[in-house]
């Protein structure tokens, strides 16, 4: 995983792997035949383990739902400082590389972010009754995925946090918008013709 995440997959080569792991390549290839198979494997990994390595350090300290998603994105713009910009969203990094060479890894990488929204949308499904009646959350979840993953890629390519937080300030100015026009605010009714 660390290997992919910081040079990516075509990149790490088997004996850079087997060094890292301090395994002899008949052990690896034991249990993955192939590198596409560790790719795999790694995906499943980061798909089986959302809750604990991204979403529960969050969820344990920010009770507000709508908080919690800005807390998950805080979370991406201390990776990109602590990394010097080195290190992206994982699953984000291996969608640009793999998206259309390997089949198996792009429905994990789908699956992954589509967890990802699943669990943001969870958030706003939490804090429904502030948000006007025709707010989509699962529309709104992915609007975030989206500004997360270009705010991530931005921040790297320009090695600045600069167009990340810019990208997080338009969106909470918008889910703020929201929130205020919750309270009050009914869906028109339409026309008849």
């Amino acid at each position: 995983m660390e290997l992919f995440l910081a040079q990516g997959y075509a990149q790490t080569g088997v004996a850079q792997i087997l060094k890292a792991a301090d395994a002899r390549s008949g052990s690896l290839y034991h249990y993955f035949p192939t590198k596409e198979d560790l790719l795999l494997a790694v995906l499943q990994w980061y798909l089986d383990n959302i809750g604990p390595g991204l979403l529960d350090p969050v969820f344990e300290r920010i009770s507000d739902p709508v908080e919690r998603v800005f807390g998950i994105l805080a979370g991406y713009r201390q990776m990109l400082e602590m990394t010097d910009f080195a290190s992206g969203c994982p699953i984000g990094n291996l969608a640009l590389e793999l998206g259309h060479t390997h089949p198996a890894a792009r429905e994990l990488i789908a699956a992954n972010f589509t967890q990802w929204k699943d669990e943001v949308r969870g958030c706003f499904e939490a804090a429904r009754d502030r948000f006007p009646d025709d707010v989509d959350p699962d529309g709104l979840a992915l609007f975030v995925l989206n500004t997360m993953e270009g705010a991530v890629m931005l921040g790297r390519s320009y090695r600045s946090l600069d167009p990340y937080d810019c990208a997080v300030t338009q969106l909470r100015d918008y889910v703020e918008r929201l929130l205020a026009d919750g309270s009050d605010w009914k869906a028109p009714s339409r026309a008849r013709s």
